[in-house]
């Protein structure tokens, strides 16, 4: 089922409680409104507390190596995919992550950096001969207004890439990675597939494809980590740092962790 305007705009609305920079808000205007007034021994007691927690979460979360471990935590799941199988599938399936509109500073629609390595990893699957044809998944996202949609972008680079037109096929209804699914079984029907995404994003859309009942084989495109969470080692001190990527990569761990839960307690996943 697919979210109404209001839904897709409460859920989204919703996603703010998980991030970390979130978190760290309320924490500190907590911290703001507490030595606003005189303060107590029980007020100084919380403001100690709030103070201490905001910074273990900014080193907790903000710093290189948890973002590692967290995010190796999704990456390991997705195995590389093995470019030299003999399989073919009926479609490839790009996945949208994102694009920004045009407006009176940026002159035309944009990809994401998300979209446009998925969208060139698919257009080079394609033409390994992989599949015959190419599914760019991804509609208006936007929450207020119309914005432009993921799959024709994505298609727009993709003929640039030499892909030709009779073969590629826009999804441009689904917002997000369950609508996707959703779109794509009622293009491909149970015929199998070739699922282009971030790694990060591989075990929750691999779930939710293969719950649609879609024979999904998964190809990672664009990993965050280079080792294994049990791999990783301090090799440079100034991972020890808060750093604002570190923070991004950590948010979006969590987003992918979150997301997991809530399908599989919507029975989505």
């Amino acid at each position: 089922m697919e979210l109404s305007p209001l839904l897709f705009g409460l859920y989204k609305l919703a996603k703010y409680a998980i991030y970390p920079l979130s978190w760290l808000a309320i924490l500190l205007g907590s911290l703001a409104i507490l030595v606003a007034f005189p303060l107590s021994l029980r007020r100084w007691r919380w403001a100690r507390y709030l103070t201490a927690s905001s910074l273990l979460l900014v080193f907790v979360l903000g710093t290189p190596i948890p973002a590692r471990l967290l995010l190796g935590l999704l990456e390991r799941q997705a195995q590389p995919f093995d470019s030299a199988t003999t399989q073919r599938f009926d479609a490839i399936v790009v996945l949208g992550g994102g694009v920004g509109g045009k407006g009176s500073l940026r002159p035309s629609n944009e990809l994401s950096s998300a979209s446009m390595e998925r969208t060139i990893c698919g257009a080079a699957l394609f033409a390994q001969g992989f599949a015959p044809r190419i599914i760019f998944a991804g509609g208006d996202a936007s929450i207020f207004g119309e914005g432009p949609q993921e799959g024709v972008e994505m298609k727009r680079l993709a003929l640039q890439l030499g892909v030709p037109e009779d073969a590629t096929l826009v999804e441009d209804r689904s917002r997000t990675t369950y609508e996707n699914a959703v779109g794509t079984k009622r293009i491909v029907g149970n015929g199998s597939i070739l699922m282009v995404t971030s790694a990060s994003h591989i075990p929750r859309a691999l779930g939710l494809f293969r719950k649609q009942g879609l024979d999904t084989t998964p190809y990672p495109c664009g990993y965050f980590v280079r080792d294994l969470p049990e791999d990783q080692l301090l090799n440079n001190p100034f991972d020890l740092l808060p750093d604002a990527e570190a923070l991004r990569r950590s948010t979006l761990a969590i987003n992918e962790f979150a997301g997991t839960l809530l399908y599989r307690a919507s029975g989505k996943l």
